[in-house]
């Protein structure tokens, strides 16, 4: 099968564009390379350096014998994404090509508006070219379960069926993100329906949770073929955060109570997600969702998890609470199905201490490069609360 994979630089492109090229499939992989530039700009970069794509690419040819090639590209440049999909005919797009982060959508009004910008025009962009030169490609979008927010019932997976004044119909599950890049996921969201429903379109959303891991089989067979792994504040996540407290000799950071809940999966089961929503297309016109998650863990409980293990590699790890600088409940019923990719054939592999512990090892053989300044939160989400002060706003490169 063709296969496109946009945003094929990153924490995930990367690895699912091996991942697939390992089975068989002729792969693309689509990216403008912005985010390295707003790393820079942020003064923030992975805990190990990563080669650059076609570094990777020419790498992973000769560790491998297999080709993947490569599109430099702004998918808000509606010119060349049409140009890319018409001449790689994909028959399925596996689409991360949009700025990834909360704390990022959060800074000042340059950052709001370029995050929504970037993900919502960029992705009517790839719709309109399928439209017009791929209609029959499947395209699997990667959406969050930050959309739903932590509503007082059950979350189902993409549409829930109400009845209202004696009437039934089976909507769209309301949603309540988070911060403006949540909400750049739910108008991507709601114009893929739309555009599976008047061009015939075909489409899987993977509301995804929180992602994990380092290590694929694929990044494990030469070190040059790693994927990146943030810590920071803007692009790191909360696992990633402890993990590098933990060996740097900093208290665990704890936002607020520390008893958020969402969902978490290991990043070979975001690769095996993929590989079953490809597997399993919809038909024309179909537009569903899969809620991506496989274990649901509050923060507190990721804390604990990496003290324990922490204490058992003899580090001394404490635990602190901050005042929390987003606006969230942290008091919150949260139950969400994840049935769909379970049916399809997934094997959830369970967050562990072998894993954290795997972690922290490749943390402390890379202690000497971790960047303690870039760790603590200084974006407020709510400005009129300035506990600490957000960073200055950089010249931003680019528009995606």
């Amino acid at each position: 099968m063709r296969i496109l994979v946009l945003g094929g630089d990153g924490y995930l492109g990367w690895p699912t564009a091996m991942y697939l090229s390992r089975r068989g499939h002729r792969v693309g992989v689509v990216d403008s390379f912005f985010k390295r530039q707003w790393e820079s700009e942020l003064g923030v970069e992975p805990l190990v350096p990563i080669l650059p794509l076609r570094e990777r690419v020419k790498l992973w040819r000769s560790v491998t014998g297999l080709n993947i090639s490569v599109a430099e590209a702004d998918l808000c440049d509606y010119g060349r994404v049409q140009a890319i999909v018409k001449d790689f005919a994909p028959q399925a797009i596996v689409h991360y090509g949009e700025q990834p982060s909360a704390p990022f959508s959060m800074i000042d009004q340059q950052h709001t508006v370029l995050t929504q910008t970037n993900n919502i025009s960029g992705t009517l962009n790839v719709l309109w070219a399928l439209r017009w030169h791929a209609p029959d490609c499947h395209l699997v979008k990667l959406g969050t379960m930050g959309e739903y927010g932590t509503p007082n019932i059950d979350i189902e997976e993409g549409f829930i069926e109400i009845e209202h004044n004696g009437r039934k119909d089976i909507l769209p599950f309301p949603k309540q993100p988070g911060s403006f890049y949540h909400l750049s996921k739910v108008h991507d969201s709601h114009n893929i329906l739309f555009a599976c429903h008047v061009w015939n379109l075909r489409s899987t959303d993977l509301n995804q949770g929180v992602v994990y891991g380092i290590e694929t089989d694929e990044t494990a067979l030469h070190d040059g073929l790693a994927t990146s792994f943030h810590y920071d504040e803007i692009f790191g996540t909360a696992l990633n955060r402890f993990c590098v407290q933990a060996v740097a000799g900093m208290p665990l950071t704890l936002y607020g109570k520390g008893t958020q809940k969402r969902g978490f999966l290991n990043i070979r089961d975001t690769l095996r997600c993929v590989e079953l929503a490809i597997s399993n297309p919809p038909g024309a016109g179909e537009y569903r969702v899969f809620n991506q998650f496989t274990e649901i863990f509050s923060l507190r409980d990721l804390a604990a998890l990496v003290k324990s293990q922490g204490g058992k590699m003899g580090l001394a790890v404490e635990i602190q609470h901050l005042e929390n600088p987003r606006v969230e409940a942290e008091e919150h019923y949260y139950n969400a199905r994840h049935q769909k990719l379970v049916e399809l054939g997934l094997t959830p592999h369970k967050l562990s201490d072998v894993l954290i512990g795997s972690m922290l090892h490749h943390i402390q053989r890379n202690a000497h490069r971790i960047r303690r300044e870039s760790i603590l939160p200084r974006i407020k989400w709510d400005r009129t609360r300035r506990a600490y002060a957000a960073p200055a706003a950089p010249v931003l490169t680019g528009t995606k």
